[in-house]
Formats: C-alpha cells, sequence, structure tokens
C-alpha cells in the first residue's frame, strides 16, 4: 500500500480550487452604488439612455462610470448623495411610462470577472435593502367581490330564458330590473339560495321588478382577511421567485402589509413586481373592423367593450364576456414560439377555466379570439423637486387570431416583450392580487450598520479561522497544516455555492459559517487521532494514513448527515434568520466533508505516499 494518488483525484481537486476560487472571489471587491436606467415593458429605448446620460453629465458629476449590461444602463457613484442627486435628476428627465429609474448596488469586480460570477448578496441587517409598506385597496376588494355574482346572476336568467332583464353593479349595490315580476319573483329564489352571503331586497313600480344586494358585514369582514391573508401570500411568493433571501413580510394592521427586501439587486423590478397585478384576460372579438371604427367614433355596441390593439393603437372590439381570466391559470412559464421565435407565455388552466375554454372554442372555431393584458403599476416622477407615485392601469389587446382548434388546458400566448413575458409568467405563477395595493411607504435602509456588522462578523470569522489554524499546525504539525489548507478551502467553496445560489447572507449565516469551521475541523480531528491509534498499534505509515481515512468515515459520515437533518428540519420550519443559518450550515457541512476527507487526504497523499519512513509530522 503506497496512497498514491489518482491522476483523476489530482485533477478533480485543482479543478475545485480554481472554479470555487474564481466563483468566491468577487465578494472581495465589493459593490459600488449605482443609478439603474432600464425599460419597463421593452428593452431600454436609445433614446431614453441618451437622455438620461446627458442629465447626469449635466448635473455636474466628474468621472461616472456608465456601464451597458443587458438591457439596462448603469451610472456608478463614489457616495450615496451623488447617487440620490443623480437618480432625481434621471427621474425628472426620462418618459417614466417607459423607463424605471431605481437605486442599485452592482458589484465592483473587473469586467472578466464579472462575466463569470456575480457575488452573494447580502443581508438587511448587513448591507441594508429595501422597505416597503403596502396598504391594500379594501374597497376596491368589496367591489370585486360583489361583481363576481353579476356574472353569476346573468349565468341563472340565461339558463330560465328568461327575457327582458338587465343586471349590473353601481354605488356598491348588484341590481337586477325584469320587465315582468313574475320573473323577478321566479330569480329572487334562486339568487337567495346561491348568494348566502348578500343581504335582499325587492321593489316593483308600474314597469319593472326589482331585486338588489349587497354583501352582508359578516361577509364583508371575512373578505377583507382573504383578501389580507391572499395578498401576503402572492407577496411571498413573488418574492421567492425574485430569488430574495429571508424576506420580511408581515401584516400590519387591518389593510396593510411590510414588506422588507434584504440584499435585493433591482429594486426597480422588485417594485415593479410586487406592486403589479398583470393578469391576462380572454375574450372573443366582437363584429368587423368597420364596427371597430363605429366604435372608436362614439358608437360601441351594448354587449361589446372597446379596446385599442397594442402594436398600433387600432380601435378593437371585444365581446363583454370573458372565457378565462388569470385567477384560473393555475400555472405559466416564458419561452419562445417555435415558428416564430417570439416571446411567448405558456398557460396551464384549471378545471374550471379548461372546461369553460373547451366549450367557448369548440362553438367558435374559425372566429377569432384576443388576449388581453391588464396591469396596475406604479410610476414615479420629479415634481417640484419631490418624488410623486403615480397610479398607472393598463388595460391593451395583445394579439388576437383565429381559433383553428379547440383549446383545453395549455395553450400559448404571444404578443409580449422578453421581460414582459418573464415578469408576466412569474406573476403568474405566484397568484394575482386578489386586491390592488399601493405602496404608502418606501425606505432605501442604509447600509451604516450592515458595515459595523460586516466588520465585526468577518472579524469573528478571521480570528477564528486563525485561531485554529495555529493550534492545529501547533498540535497536528504537518497533518494540523494541511487541515488548515482544507479549512480555508471550505470557506472558499461555501462563498462559492453562497454567489452561485445568489443567496443572501445575515448576520446568522455567519454565524452558521463559523460553527462549519468547527466542524470541518471536528473531522480532521477524528481522522488525525485514527492514524496515531493505528501508528501506537504497530501498523505502518502508509497503513495508518489509509486505515485512518477510511475507518474515521463513517463516524464522520454519521455525525454530519444527523447535523444536516437537522438543519433540513429548521430550514422547513423556520423562518427568516433561521432559515438563513440553516442553509449555510447545510452547505458548510457538504463542503467540509469534501475538503476534510478527500481534500486533505489528496493533499496528505501527495507529501506521504509511496514513502517508507517510519514517522509522521503528526
Amino acid at each position: 500500500m503506497n496512497n498514491a494518488n489518482p491522476l483523476w483525484k489530482i485533477l478533480l481537486l485543482a479543478a475545485v480550487v480554481l472554479v470555487g476560487g474564481l466563483l468566491a472571489l468577487p465578494n472581495i471587491f465589493g459593490s459600488d452604488l449605482a443609478v439603474q436606467i432600464s425599460g419597463r415593458v421593452k428593452p431600454l429605448d436609445p433614446n431614453q439612455a441618451f437622455v438620461a446620460r446627458t442629465a447626469i453629465n449635466e448635473a455636474g458629476f466628474e468621472d461616472v462610470e456608465f456601464r451597458e449590461e443587458g438591457d439596462r444602463l448603469v451610472a456608478l457613484f463614489k457616495n450615496q448623495e451623488d447617487q440620490l442627486k443623480a437618480r432625481d435628476q434621471v427621474l425628472g428627465s426620462v418618459e417614466p411610462a417607459v423607463t424605471s429609474v431605481a437605486l442599485n448596488l452592482v458589484s465592483a469586480s473587473p469586467e472578466w470577472l464579472r462575466k463569470i460570477s456575480q457575488p452573494m448578496f447580502l443581508g438587511l441587517d448587513l448591507r441594508g435593502g429595501v422597505h416597503f409598506l403596502f396598504e391594500v385597496d379594501m374597497e376596491e376588494a368589496i367591489k370585486s367581490a360583489e361583481e363576481r355574482f353579476v356574472s353569476d346572476w346573468k349565468r341563472d336568467v340565461r339558463e330560465q330564458k328568461i327575457k327582458g332583464y338587465k343586471i349590473q353593479h353601481t354605488n356598491g349595490k348588484i341590481s337586477a330590473r325584469f320587465n315582468v315580476v313574475a320573473d323577478r319573483d321566479k330569480m329572487y329564489e334562486i339568487f337567495r339560495r346561491e348568494g348566502r352571503d348578500l343581504e335582499f331586497s325587492t321593489s316593483e313600480d308600474e314597469k319593472y321588478g326589482f331585486i338588489t344586494a349587497n354583501l352582508t358585514n359578516a361577509a364583508i369582514d371575512t373578505e377583507k382577511r382573504a383578501v389580507l391573508q391572499q395578498n401576503i401570500t402572492t407577496l411571498r411568493n413573488r418574492v421567492n421567485e425574485l430569488g430574495v433571501s429571508e424576506p420580511v413580510i408581515q401584516q400590519q394592521g387591518l389593510e396593510r402589509i411590510v414588506v422588507q427586501l434584504p440584499g435585493v439587486q433591482d429594486t426597480g423590478r422588485a417594485k415593479r413586481i410586487l406592486g403589479a397585478t398583470a393578469t391576462l384576460e380572454y375574450r372573443l372579438v366582437y363584429g368587423t373592423p368597420a364596427d371597430w371604427q363605429a366604435a372608436a367614433a362614439g358608437k360601441v355596441p351594448a354587449g361589446a367593450r372597446l379596446y385599442k390593439l397594442r402594436d398600433d393603437g387600432s380601435p378593437i372590439l371585444l365581446d363583454r364576456d370573458i372565457i378565462v381570466t388569470g385567477d384560473q391559470i393555475k400555472d405559466a412559464s416564458s419561452g419562445f414560439d417555435q415558428q416564430t421565435t417570439q416571446p411567448a407565455v405558456f398557460v396551464s388552466l384549471d378545471g374550471v377555466g379548461a372546461k369553460r375554454m373547451q366549450a367557448v372554442t369548440q362553438e367558435n372555431v374559425g372566429n377569432p379570439m384576443a388576449v388581453v393584458y391588464k396591469e396596475n403599476r406604479i410610476d414615479t416622477s420629479i415634481v417640484d423637486g419631490k418624488e410623486v407615485n403615480k397610479e398607472v392601469k393598463t388595460e391593451e389587446v395583445i394579439n388576437y387570431a383565429t381559433i383553428n382548434d379547440v383549446l383545453s388546458h395549455r395553450f400559448q400566448t404571444t404578443g409580449l416583450a422578453g421581460d414582459e413575458a418573464t415578469d408576466l409568467a412569474l406573476l403568474l405563477r405566484a397568484g394575482s392580487l386578489k386586491a390592488p395595493i399601493n405602496i404608502v411607504e418606501e425606505r432605501t435602509v442604509g447600509p451604516s450598520l450592515g458595515a459595523a456588522n460586516i466588520r465585526q462578523g468577518f472579524m469573528s470569522a478571521v480570528v477564528g479561522l486563525i485561531l485554529v489554524l495555529i493550534f492545529m499546525a501547533w498540535y497536528y504539525r504537518i497533518f494540523g497544516m494541511v487541515a488548515g489548507a482544507a479549512l480555508v478551502l471550505n470557506v472558499v467553496l461555501i462563498m462559492a455555492v453562497l454567489s452561485i445560489l445568489q443567496a443572501t447572507l445575515t448576520l446568522p449565516g455567519i454565524a452558521g459559517i463559523v460553527l462549519t469551521t468547527g466542524m470541518a475541523v471536528d473531522a480532521n480531528v477524528l481522522i488525525f487521532e485514527r492514524i496515531r491509534e493505528e501508528l501506537r498499534a504497530g501498523s505502518s505509515v502508509q497503513a495508518a494514513i489509509s486505515a485512518g481515512y477510511d475507518k474515521a468515515f463513517v463516524t464522520i459520515a454519521d455525525a454530519n448527515v444527523t447535523t444536516l437533518i437537522a438543519a433540513v428540519v429548521l430550514f422547513s420550519l423556520g423562518t427568516g434568520p433561521i432559515k438563513g443559518f440553516a442553509i449555510t450550515l447545510s452547505i458548510g457541512i457538504l463542503t467540509s466533508m469534501f475538503t476534510a476527507i478527500f481534500g486533505s487526504r489528496v493533499i496528505i497523499n501527495a507529501i506521504y505516499g509511496g514513502k517508507r519512513g517510519k514517522e509522521l509530522a503528526i
């Protein structure tokens, strides 16, 4: 037995060291303050990019570095005062409807390194982040809840084959007017049976019979609680889709939600995704192009609604009845149409939506169907030196096409820009907001406290690492130095994995790394003590080394697997900081097993493999 390393082990360790070092290296360079300018729906317009550059240059900033990163323009600044001033200057110059301006932190690493890897995020307690306070529009929520009964009433009336009626929702009440009082009485019983959450009243005059209804107080309270909880769930899903780790999303009062996003890299997109209520509606096209032009002049038929096409703004009439809405979409993904290579959203409907889509398309093969894109967003602009948020509502037809075949559970929708298709798929997957939310407070949390925490956390980790290295080198000599090298590699690999995952590092995460450092040394201590036992038992040098690693493996694996199970449980049941601790602990356990068992053995074999000496520096 000579413990010589096969070539593949040497190459594997060298590759891990090289790749891990490159992936972890961006974390050393830190971040630069930046103002980010990007397009809202389509890629950034070159004219808007030129306007932004000109505004920054004319504001008197010196030595501003501009970067073009994909579809966005980034301007770098040396201090936060200049960053805020430049942001305000750009907001007052560009068109907010098509251009998004946001504060950002971008990697300070060289360009060649940025193409390889990005640094890991730092949490709100280390680097700062964004704090949002949202207010739920409860009036709109109650209105939407009552309007849902309108379509149900219309369906019930059609099923009873009653003619001469009008059903609508106005002034907070659902009303139904019937030409025949007997029809009113008949539908009143049906409505009451199906609308247990409604308070009803009836009336009549010389011509008509009326039914009016509105939600009961108990139903309103229940609806408000449901709206708040669903919006919290939706926001949490959207934050997860954004890849933000350890967010704070919690209820404040009866109508407000607090969202804190630590370590976000794109605050503009975060605001757009969290506050958006983008969704799709599928409707049949109404009439002919001649009817559309007539409607644009003010003659809209009773059974239709007037929209505009996104491409050229021309009018189009759509049927008032909706086939499928975003609420019935259970999954969505973005991609490209195989024939046209245009961005597309691939939609999967739930059972009710699929049944409705199948029934309508089966009856309308050969007729056109349109897709309506609806979005509520917040545009920010500077007015008289003050930041003003304005809610903008968009309803436009992104495409329409002839129904050539019966559609059911899964189909695709085109007519979207690349980023818009990605964001829409994200919103549809995360679920739609049950009611609109408005930003009533937005704060960028400064990293001043974080800088002190980073220094203290970094110093604690470095001091602990140095003390461990000194002790191991003194107690185990050359073997201790090898264990120290494996320990340093373990920390590098943890940083590399966190960078790959774009995870967010917080103070509890640093604690997990420090704990992992101790556990990594523990594995080498078990191995080295086993080697000493084998030498005392009279084994040869090579046999002792081999037995030390082989026989200690089971004990090390058992200890690490049980700790890993505990970390998984912490991640599954914990929230916030506990999850951050569990993530770094889990990653550290896996990397420490690699470095302590595989990495140190390759180095030891390289030093002692094939030698016949009778003593080991252990």
